[in-house]
């Protein structure tokens, strides 16, 4: 049976699965920590806060036992994500940039492996009543098969490869991608409250790891491969030599563009990073925040406002769409996406009511758009052969920034808690000043990132022609070879 060429409905199945858990896991640890800590269950109210379930004598040790929760379950989710910082780094980037020679199936598979292996523990230990810690080490097992970080990259590399012209396909390509992400995932968010309360937490669990099973059977046998072994590794390189090349793709990609072109890539490489660290630091603590007095949500309000959150991806995609229709500049459109995140963490900040925290995302509705149009910016510049590279460095940044800023964020919120809950959240804002002000520096240098997509294409046919010159067996030794005019975008 011939595959087919759509990944969508893997990325679609997964954050649908993914996300049926997220929520529910910082709950599951909130609730057996609870439990430890004052050996009584967790006050579950009917109201829209479990802060009404506290009576008003007990209200100043329900308040201490909140912050004492509060901190160690920030303790945790920093536990967890140290310890899987390092595997996860170092596995996203040989995967994603070896599947420039390997296939870009491998930096898919792989990641949802792992991820069915943590579910998996996950419903184990909340069955069983085991050490809530185990899953700080099913956390490192799914670390070693690549995560999060892998599978987006294999994902955005393989419909670069099939939106090899560039431009606005690409870059709604990418956009929807980031779409669906979001969709997938509010749709499981909102379903979360009513099915822990109807289910229990197995029924989600189990729900989760019986999608992962069918996503995975899709991506092995019926997902078609972009990237083909007699195309790039003829010979089968030995492992070594595999690994030497994983590494060396990325150098490649930054040695042999002109100055130009590489500058621009390293700016636009920060951009990305900066706004990464900021977006996902702050946004990782807003459950916790939500957990937290005065606002004490309850499952069901989590699950409204992970759905609600839906509504970002949303108008981001459309967003993207309307501007690139426009022809808008992408450096005015990553711009509009900071200075949106940056607006909604403010509120954030400050609000001390439900009515408040759901109005905060109105701001942040097209906080999204600076990641699709940067990815897009970064990829039209590029060769098909050096896509896996460019991805497996924009997604090892990504989990170096995700881990690095969970770390940064969970200690200032356990050190800020007690006495201002919503720091982090001004520190996100503030720390969206870096990516602007590298936005400002493109600007100031005069790169043109608009106007380049014709000169681009024409460097990434050369450099590609080229590669695949030096890569084939001579017949004649002394035959001539002149590569040296690589990058045409540089006169």
């Amino acid at each position: 049976m011939k595959g087919l060429y759509l990944v969508e409905p893997v990325v679609a199945m997964y954050a649908f699965s993914t996300y049926l858990t997220y929520p529910l896991v910082l709950q599951y640890v909130y609730r057996r920590l609870w439990k430890q800590l004052t050996n009584s269950s967790y006050p579950i109210s009917d109201n829209t806060s479990t802060c009404a379930s506290a009576n008003a004598s007990d209200h100043d040790n329900h308040t201490f036992y909140f912050q004492e929760v509060q901190e160690q379950a920030s303790l945790f989710s920093l536990y967890s994500q140290i310890l899987s910082a390092a595997p996860s780094l170092l596995v996203t980037l040989l995967l994603v940039a070896y599947s420039d020679r390997a296939g870009r199936k491998v930096a898919i598979v792989l990641p949802l492996v792992g991820t069915l292996l943590y579910t998996l523990s996950l419903l184990l230990v909340s069955y069983f009543e085991l050490n809530v810690y185990l899953l700080v080490g099913a956390s490192l097992l799914s670390a070693l098969f690549g995560g999060l970080g892998t599978f987006l990259g294999g994902c955005f590399a393989y419909v670069a490869d099939l939106s090899g012209g560039g431009g606005r396909r690409m870059t709604l390509r990418i956009a929807g991608l980031d779409m669906m992400i979001g969709l997938l995932s509010g749709v499981a968010a909102l379903s979360t409250g009513y099915f822990l309360e109807a289910a229990g937490f197995e029924g989600p669990f189990l729900t989760s790891a019986a999608c992962q099973c069918l996503v995975l059977l899709y991506a092995i046998f019926v997902l078609e491969e972009t990237v083909t072994r007699s195309d790039v590794d003829p010979d089968g390189d030995g492992g070594q030599a595999a690994v030497w090349h994983t590494f060396s793709a990325i150098y490649r990609m930054f040695a042999r563009a002109g100055a130009k072109r590489r500058t621009l890539l390293v700016l636009l490489v920060l951009i990305f990073t900066s706004f990464s660290f900021a977006a996902v630091g702050s946004l990782s603590l807003m459950v916790l925040y939500e957990l937290n007095e005065p606002l004490c949500w309850t499952e069901i309000l989590i699950g409204y406002g992970a759905a609600l959150s839906t509504t970002v991806f949303l108008f981001s995609f459309a967003g993207v769409a309307a501007f690139t229709y426009c022809g808008t500049s992408q450096l005015l459109v990553v711009l509009l996406g900071i200075l949106s995140l940056a607006t909604g963490m403010t509120m954030v900040a400050f609000s001390k009511t439900t009515l408040m925290i759901f109005l905060a995302r109105v701001p942040m509705l097209l906080s999204i758009m600076p990641f699709s149009v940067l990815r897009s910016m970064m990829s039209k510049i590029l060769s098909k052969s050096e896509q896996g590279a460019l991805f497996a460095l924009l997604s090892f940044a990504e989990v170096l920034t995700s881990n690095v800023s969970a770390a940064v964020f969970n200690t200032a919120y356990a050190a800020t808690v007690a006495w201002y809950p919503g720091f982090v959240f001004l520190l996100g804002a503030g720390l969206c000043a870096i990516p602007i002000a590298l936005l400002g520096v493109v600007c100031a240098t005069g790169l043109n990132v608009d106007g380049e997509d014709q000169a681009a294409a024409a460097a990434a046919a050369a450099a590609a022609k080229c590669e695949h010159e030096e890569a084939r067996p001579q017949a004649d030794e002394d035959a001539p070879q002149d590569c040296s005019d690589r990058d045409p975008l540089i006169k």
